[in-house]
């Protein structure tokens, strides 16, 4: 019997990762993270709340493993986020502080176990490691604080209000399109979760109706990804694609209240000539705005979470009131994408009704054939067209 030569290392315990740094934000994950975050990478981030678009995001991107820097539950509303990282498998280690960006490096290798972060055998940080168990204990607790939350929103509405009131009732500030919309119904994929699936939804009445399509950050990614292409795209500078936004008529960013862009140079840089936005309202409810002003006789929305608990977890400070006020500007003006795919009816073509009566010519002649009486029938239609051929020429002699 022959022994081994070498002895096989023992597999690491824990989630093996690469990690990528998003940055101290402490509030929605950067757009830049999203670039460059892979398959089996672990997302270093800072965001109190994690929010269910951040998490999909992440799922989506593939990742192992998650470190938050911030509490992913801090007890205030029952955000959606850390349910869906567990949910779907990924290790999420919350609240380890902000000492893990100064100890590790992106690129650099690292392991998750029992909450802790390890580069090598040495621990860099600890905090608590989430289960699908300790989520919804935290989630339970949390829905205590929806009350306060309400309370919140009432004052920052009051904020948002008077910060905004020229562009939300005269229109001040809202850019021009070179895209005619006047009259038209517009479609508004924002970069919600189910955005993909309600476009789907929706295939029938795009064709039909040939809306004027308005993709906003990840949005006019699913557009692409559903064989359409956008036709104005709105989101900030970091996030847009520039070959998408190429293709675009207009594209539109935000920009600070006193005309300052964020990252206009990137855009600049790829031979984009972007419009600037200048409003504190998240891009989603700028592109309804944007619709809106320009004359819209319908505004569709797709991929916006109605829900109380989707409206609290937006993961941005300041967005609930300018979505609540923004849907009280557009009014009747405005319906959400999945009722108008559960009442729309798909059209009866011209090119099928005729398919069908050539269908129906075809059965009656094989049934006239079949019968023997094809002939008789034959001979009397061509006495009759004579005849009236004949009557014809007699009054015209």
């Amino acid at each position: 019997m022959k022994w081994p030569r070498g002895r096989t290392k023992d597999a690491p315990v824990g989630v093996v990762g690469t990690a990528r740094l998003g940055g101290r934000s402490g509030g929605a994950l950067a757009p830049e993270l999203l670039r460059r975050v892979g398959r089996g990478d672990v997302a270093v981030i800072d965001q109190v709340d994690l929010d269910r678009a951040t998490a999909h995001a992440l799922v989506d991107a593939g990742v192992a493993g998650v470190v938050n820097v911030s509490p992913s539950i801090s007890g205030r509303y029952p955000n959606l986020g850390p349910e869906i990282l567990t949910d779907a498998g990924v290790a999420l280690v919350d609240d380890v502080g902000e000492g893990v960006l100064r100890r590790v490096r992106d690129g650099a290798a690292v392991r998750l176990h029992d909450g802790g972060v390890y580069l090598g055998d040495q621990e860099v940080a600890r905090g608590f490691s989430q289960t699908p168990e300790t989520v919804a204990d935290q989630l339970g607790e949390a829905r205590s604080g929806l009350a306060s939350q309400l309370e919140a929103f009432s004052a920052n509405t009051t904020e948002f209000m008077g910060r905004e009131r020229a562009m939300l009732l005269d229109g001040v500030g809202v850019p021009g399109l070179e895209t005619a919309v006047h009259g038209r119904t517009v479609l508004v994929v924002a970069p919600g979760a189910d955005r993909a699936a309600e476009l789907r939804r929706l295939k029938h009445f795009i064709r039909e109706e040939r809306p004027v399509l308005v993709g906003v950050g990840s949005g006019a990614e699913a557009l692409r990804e559903a064989g359409h292409t956008p036709v104005v795209v709105v989101g900030t500078a970091l996030e847009i694609d520039p070959e998408l936004a190429r293709k675009a008529v207009d594209v539109v960013i935000p920009a600070d209240l006193d005309g300052h862009i964020a990252g206009l140079a990137r855009l600049q840089d790829a031979g984009i000539d972007p419009v600037g936005f200048p409003s504190s309202a998240n891009p989603e409810d700028m592109a309804l705005l944007l619709a809106h002003r320009h004359g819209a006789s319908l505004v569709v929305a797709c991929g916006f979470d109605g829900t109380l608990t989707g409206f609290l977890d937006r993961g941005r400070s300041g967005s609930n009131p300018s979505t609540v006020l923004t849907r009280l500007r557009l009014g009747p003006t405005l319906v959400d994408g999945a009722a108008v795919a559960s009442l729309h009816r798909h059209r009866v073509t011209t090119g099928a009704v005729l398919l069908l009566l050539l269908a129906v010519a075809a059965v009656g002649a094989a049934a006239l054939l079949a019968s023997g009486l094809a002939e008789p029938i034959v001979m009397l239609v061509r006495e009759g067209w004579l005849a009236v051929l004949a009557a014809f020429q007699g009054v015209a002699g």
